[in-house]
């Protein structure tokens, strides 16, 4: 079929101001799309910048020194746990499977040279020695309730009851484990930082107005 030559021009300027709107649609499109990309970033700073006023940075230092130990010679694994005596002074003592053993004085001291499957573990023990029922040797109670209210609390414990009516003295975050260590005018709490609490509102608050405490910024802060 025979086509004029006019209408071969109209159709190529036809397919042009085709091709010119569209091209200038999804150069609009990308602008929009790069331009809220920065205003969300800028949001993000700002929110960032308004966690950052929440907390306060500074060195990892404990009532006790202990020594960190370096994830390439990480320990194998805990295989058994005891409470002994030297004179006044209780430690809890950890056994591995290649029959090393540890003291500790405190829980918050196990944190130092724990990670993540060294708590578990030890929870597993804990239990597999007392289930549920809560023991009723000083020691031993404390270590079962901080690891049960850690990993399988309940919002009818006891703990929370008490924290309710208790302030907030210290709130830390311990990153290289994921827990969050918050210490009342009674009571400690040790806390899973992606589990969810039974804390008030109230309790809430008091953390925040004391600003948690960590050695360093990072996403688990945020």
């Amino acid at each position: 079929m025979y086509l004029p030559e006019e209408y071969g021009m109209m159709e190529a300027q036809r397919l042009e101001e085709q091709n010119r709107v569209g091209g200038s649609s999804k150069r609009a499109g990308d602008e929009l799309e790069q331009e809220n990309a920065k205003k969300q970033k800028v949001d993000d700073n700002q929110e960032a910048a308004k966690m950052k006023e929440l907390m306060k940075i500074i060195p990892d230092e404990d009532e006790v020194a202990v020594d960190d130990i370096p994830l390439a010679t990480k320990p194998p694994s805990i295989v058994d746990w005891k409470i002994v005596k030297e004179g006044k002074i209780s430690y809890f003592q950890i056994i591995r499977a290649d029959g090393s053993s540890k003291r500790y004085s405190a829980f918050i001291q196990m944190l130092k040279s724990f990670d993540r499957k060294d708590l578990e573990t030890l929870w597993k023990l804990v239990k597999a020695k007392h289930g549920y029922t809560r023991p009723e040797e000083g020691y031993e109670r404390v270590l079962w309730g901080d690891l049960k209210t850690m990993f399988e609390h309940h919002v009818e414990d006891a703990v929370w009851r008490n924290v309710r009516e208790s302030k907030v003295l210290v709130w830390k975050l311990f990153d290289s484990y994921g827990v969050h260590f918050v210490r009342f005018q009674n009571l400690h709490v040790f806390m899973l930082v992606e589990k969810r609490y039974p804390r008030t509102p109230a309790t809430i608050t008091d953390m925040l107005n004391k600003k948690l405490q960590a050695d360093h910024w990072n996403e688990m802060c945020y």
